[in-house]
């Protein structure tokens, strides 16, 4: 399982950065070490700070670090570690300048060294070597789907749900930090259970953890080794669901003759949040429907949509739903989805969503050539104060008949990208169809674009009406020549 889950990890960051990349080009930046790889010792880590948001259904880190070169020589390469029980789940590893935000995020791989070591590693490649005792600030940021475990893990319908996160005081290195502080936020102040860590450790005596409202604070600690732990764990009140979407599929549609986008989105969801102890009570749950207080069940789900949104459509594995709710203005658009039942903890719900809009707020022409420019959400999806992350999603692209020369640029790393031909009704070759695929994704990509660039001649347009007449002209031929023909059984006279 541990080889399966490195397998997968090493896919999820493929690539950061794809602007110019031709889509029938395959992707590959998986590095394979010999097994007695150890990251050479060639930095060290100033100062660091590790943030830790816990607001959402998921772990949210973010490492601002000082990195120094201490070698003689310029260095590169900074190795990342985690541990292999994590390592799966880590999604969306964005590395920057923090002094200069605004420049490209870092090139971040995977190396793939000893499938059985407890700890695995990524490689952030830095855009320029690091000379001799200078120093760097970088910026780290992921996602962790799979740090959270409702505790207890059965509940009564109406009780508060609390979650368990475990994690280390000291931040994962795999080199030697001089000082660092560990800061969590959580979603309440209801923190019943957290672990104490004595003032012996804290560089300035304080006891551990210190707490401000909603906020824990563990650290300043003094110089650390590499790969130290000491984990420590806190338990707090998270009464909401915790939404997993294994698989989502994500379909546009381009119409140049129609001049509209047809978006469907199909998502087979469901709630890792505590199960119910006790059969699920319909009529406890009516009364609650007045009042609303928090649950760990899903209600309802909000989907904002770009302005210009049409005919908005609600479908699951019965049928159409009706209990749904369209509001659009120039402005906004909102869909508003209400289940046909609340999915508790350990419930699952598969559904679909679709809509149109126009073309023209999405599609470009460039000035010159044949040439468009497509720029679309990546995901759009619900939004949820809980969050919700996606284990998988597929991501195509449907570009009219005779789009070639397709190519595209999104942040979201991907594990891979093909072309492909979709037939539909009238198509005679078919039409360029555009797959991405990436993983361990969180609701936080609704604000990532996708911007495919393609060339589509002028004659293509007209290759629909060619083919309706063609066809038509076709069938009148046939009838004509089956009129002619004498079909009789007598002989003839």
């Amino acid at each position: 399982m541990r080889a399966l889950a490195i397998a997968a990890c090493s896919l999820s960051l493929l690539s950061q950065c794809l602007a110019g990349s031709n889509a029938t080009k395959p992707l590959s930046s998986r590095i394979v070490l010999p097994s007695s790889f150890t990251p050479p010792k060639v930095f060290k880590n100033v100062n660091l700070l590790r943030n830790i948001n816990l607001e959402k259904g998921y772990a949210r880190e973010t490492i601002n670090v000082v990195v120094e070169n201490i070698d003689k020589q310029p260095q590169e390469e900074y190795f990342l570690p985690f541990g292999a029980n994590v390592f799966h789940s880590v999604g969306g590893l964005e590395v920057r300048d923090k002094k200069v935000p605004e420049t490209p995020a870092f090139a971040v791989e995977v190396v793939e060294y000893d499938p059985q070591s407890s700890t695995q590693l990524y490689r952030i490649r830095l855009p320029a070597a690091l000379r001799p005792s200078a120093q760097q600030t970088l910026s780290i940021s992921y996602s962790i789907g799979s740090s959270v475990t409702p505790l207890p893990a059965k509940i009564n319908q109406s009780d508060k749900q609390y979650l368990l996160h475990e994690f280390s005081i000291y931040s994962p290195s795999a080199y030697e930090t001089v000082k660092q502080k560990t800061k969590l936020k959580f979603p309440s102040t209801d923190i019943p259970d957290y672990t104490a860590v004595p003032s012996s450790l804290n560089a300035e005596k304080h006891s551990d953890p210190q707490r401000q409202g909603t906020a824990f604070t563990y650290g300043p600690y003094g110089t650390v080794s590499a790969g130290a732990t000491h984990p420590v764990r806190v338990r707090y009140e998270f009464t909401k669901p915790l939404l997993r979407a294994s698989l989502l599929e994500r379909d546009v549609e381009i119409s140049h003759w129609g001049g509209n986008l047809a978006t469907e989105e199909r998502f087979w969801l469901r709630n890792d949040g505590a199960h119910l102890a006790n059969h699920f009570s319909r009529v406890s749950w009516a009364t609650t429907s007045y009042y609303k207080p928090p649950t760990s069940a899903v209600r309802e789900l909000n989907m904002p949509l770009r302005p210009g949104a049409l005919n908005p459509y609600f479908i699951d594995d019965i049928g159409n739903v009706s209990t749904s709710r369209f509001r659009s203005s120039p402005r906004e658009s909102l869909l508003e989805l209400k289940p046909r039942y609340p999915i508790f903890g350990g419930w699952k719900y598969s559904f679909r969503v679709g809509w149109d809009a126009e073309l023209n707020a999405y599609l470009r022409r460039l000035n010159s050539g044949e040439g468009y420019v497509l720029k679309v959400p990546f995901i759009e999806g619900p939004k949820q104060s809980e969050g919700i992350v996606y284990d998988k999603v597929e991501v195509r692209v449907i570009l009219p008949e005779g789009a070639r020369n397709v190519k595209y640029e999104t942040s979201v790393p991907l594990i891979s990208a093909e072309t492909s031909l979709h037939r539909t009704f009238m198509d005679t070759l078919g039409r360029t169809s555009l797959k991405l695929t990436a993983l361990n994704v969180i609701d936080e990509a609704r604000e990532k674009d996708l911007i495919i660039t393609y060339d589509y001649p002028a004659t293509a347009i007209y290759r629909k009406p060619v083919t309706i007449i063609v066809s038509i002209l076709a069938l009148f031929a046939a009838a004509w020549a089956l009129g002619k023909m004498d079909i009789s059984i007598g002989s003839p006279k």
